[in-house]
């Protein structure tokens, strides 16, 4: 017994060993989202930032792309790799173009915000994200741990990682799964920690230096990193990281919100594979 268990313990720590050497979920996006932002120069342009680059077949059409995922995030939040979607519902008749219009207020508060931006909420631009967004997205079911969620989300101390799959078969949970750093990584279908839902998890969160890890659903995934994807970008222009005039920024902070009420209505993309 002693033998089979020193067999299982090593096989555990191989697993977590390769689990730990994937990229982590949230960096690809952080990169994505560099590139995306903050990258457009006469030698190298970026195309979505100068539509008149586009071939006239693309041109006029608002292409939503994915931005950050915090470790992988911060996505736009979802990887922009073919994915299933929900949304044919909504989806816009040939021949549409979707237009968009700057609303004086909100612009007013971003150009005030942005004249000495901090992540401090009691100025009027980000008192109404938290109130409008960031309160909504992060509002689940387990309010103890969503309060949690946010704190580490403000720190920048959440760690979002892939559950390792394995070919052993799935295990049944009743309660909310949590693990040390070197427990067992499979995925697991359990309740998620945060929706009370019994869902097939495939991540796993990690708030700050604790030992304890929590299983999420795809969907609650969804919304921490579109939270995560809003944050990082206020921070890329606190630290004078994006090199865009203000109405550029503007509409960028436009979709990220877009993106977290769009998280919090229950739509994300499925990964593949």
């Amino acid at each position: 017994m002693v033998r089979e268990a020193n067999v299982k313990q090593a096989g555990a720590e191989k697993q977590l060993k390769e689990a730990q050497g994937k990229i982590d979920v949230l960096q690809a996006e952080v990169t994505a989202l560099k590139t995306l932002v903050l990258t457009s120069t006469p030698s190298s342009p970026n195309r979505q930032l100068h539509p008149q680059l586009q071939s006239s077949g693309t041109r006029g059409a608002y292409k939503h792309t994915g931005g950050h995922i915090r470790n992988k995030s911060a996505s736009g939040a979802f990887p922009s790799s073919p994915a299933k979607t929900e949304l044919s519902s909504v989806s816009i008749q040939p021949g549409a173009k979707e237009e968009r219009e700057m609303d004086s207020i909100l612009f007013t508060e971003f150009l005030m915000w942005k004249e000495q931006p901090s992540l401090d909420r009691s100025s009027a631009f980000l008192s109404r994200i938290y109130r409008e967004d960031i309160g909504p997205c992060l509002c689940f079911t387990r309010s103890e741990l969503s309060q949690l969620v946010q704190s580490a989300v403000e720190n920048n101390s959440l760690t979002i990682e892939p559950v390792a799959m394995s070919a052993v078969p799935m295990i049944k949970a009743s309660a909310v799964e949590c693990g040390g750093p070197i427990g067992f990584r499979a995925a697991i279908e359990t309740k998620c920690a945060l929706s009370g839902v019994s869902r097939l998890c495939r991540h796993r969160i990690k708030l700050g230096d604790k030992g304890s890890y929590y299983y999420i659903s795809p969907s609650s995934r969804a919304r921490i990193t579109a939270v995560c994807n809003f944050f990082t970008y206020v921070r890329y222009i606190q630290q004078g990281l994006v090199r865009h005039d203000a109405e550029q920024m503007f509409w960028e902070v436009m979709r990220l919100r877009q993106e977290m009420t769009v998280a919090k209505l229950g739509f994300y993309l499925a990964d593949q594979g």
